[in-house]
């Protein structure tokens, strides 16, 4: 029988991913941005974000050299916002101490904000074909499956075993393709539901699936409730601009422009703050947005004034980093 890494890399050469917009003419950049963009997102929704983002930001020193409220314009929509953040800022470490030159050891990669083992990993081993292990969830879930790996997921005791099984299976060649063969593996066949068992190049010696046992694996985490919050947000308008406030840029939504949330003993007291006098108040249906820890549950209010200084017109809106949800409520706002 064919090792492990030759019947992966054989099965990648008939049926893996090879026209993604990122593996054309490939660079260490795109790359990088395609790989943080990859986290916790699926391709089909990453795919218009990275054009777009390559349109605006070609090159690492045109990202180092922006805004942060630019950057986040061109991220707002794909979540997980602390990755556009430490894109721009290792952007501007790799324009200062690089030369604008993205690096090519693990360790550098690595030290820079945001990327850690895996995806520095991933970056080096797809760009420059580097023999270097990676461990995302598709891969996680390959070798679990495979191998038989026990334990809670992402707790040290478990990610020990995966990161040794990694390391064990990554050939000494062709390093780049195995790397995507693996993702593409884990995302086309070895599925969290219903994965393609007889499709898939390693299933005759694998753990779970001759064991009937692949739900098991990985092994579950506990289910848990998510606890719930509620929150009002203002929608200032004087019909022809609407007033939003930028948040911290630390907590959720940092760095984007949003909506002001009060409890409703305060809106009187915000609006004189803002020197503002209000004409009308429209209650909109209550809009619940799920974040990974917790629900929110909004309660929009359209508040009239007369006149609003301070405010973004509709054409100045669309330029503007907006959490999803805001982007929701405003989006049948004429103003």
């Amino acid at each position: 029988m064919q090792t492990f890494s030759q019947r992966v890399l054989a099965w990648f050469e008939k049926y893996g991913r090879k026209h993604l917009p990122w593996q054309q003419q490939a660079t260490l950049y795109k790359t990088w941005v395609s790989e943080v963009m990859l986290q916790q997102t699926q391709v089909k929704t990453v795919i218009p974000y990275f054009n777009r983002f390559m349109r605006r930001f070609p090159d690492i020193l045109t990202l180092a050299n922006a805004s942060q409220d630019d950057v986040l314009a061109h991220w707002a929509g794909l979540g997980y916002y602390s990755r556009a953040r430490n894109l721009h800022k290792s952007a501007q470490i790799i324009r200062d101490q690089y030369h604008g030159l993205f690096p090519n050891n693990i360790e550098d990669v690595t030290a820079l904000p945001g990327i850690g083992r895996s995806t520095a990993a991933a970056i080096l081993a797809l760009t420059l074909n580097q023999r270097h292990a990676i461990l995302d969830g598709n891969v996680k879930r390959v070798l679990s499956r495979h191998q038989l790996i026990d334990g809670r997921p992402n707790r040290s005791a478990t990610l020990k075993k995966q990161w040794a099984v990694a390391e064990k299976l990554t050939p000494q060649r062709a390093c780049g393709q195995y790397t995507q063969a693996m993702m593409d593996l884990g995302s086309l066949i070895c599925t969290r539901s219903k994965p393609k068992c007889r499709e898939c190049p390693v299933y005759v010696d694998c753990g779970a699936y001759q064991s009937n046992c692949i739900d098991d694996y990985p092994n579950k985490q506990p289910k848990k409730t998510l606890p719930e919050k509620n929150t009002t947000m203002l929608i200032i308008t004087d019909d022809q601009r609407i007033y939003l406030e930028k948040r911290p840029s630390k907590g959720i939504w940092g760095g984007l422009w949003s909506l002001p949330e009060v409890s409703g003993t305060t809106i009187a007291c915000f609006l004189k703050r803002l020197g503002l006098s209000e004409d009308d108040r429209q209650p909109l249906d209550t809009y619940t947005h799920t974040f990974t820890h917790y629900k929110l549950h909004i309660q929009p209010l359209i508040i009239r004034v007369n006149h609003l200084n301070t405010g973004f017109r509709q054409t100045e809106v669309k330029q503007l980093g907006l959490p999803k949800p805001v982007q929701h409520l405003i989006s049948n706002l004429h103003y």
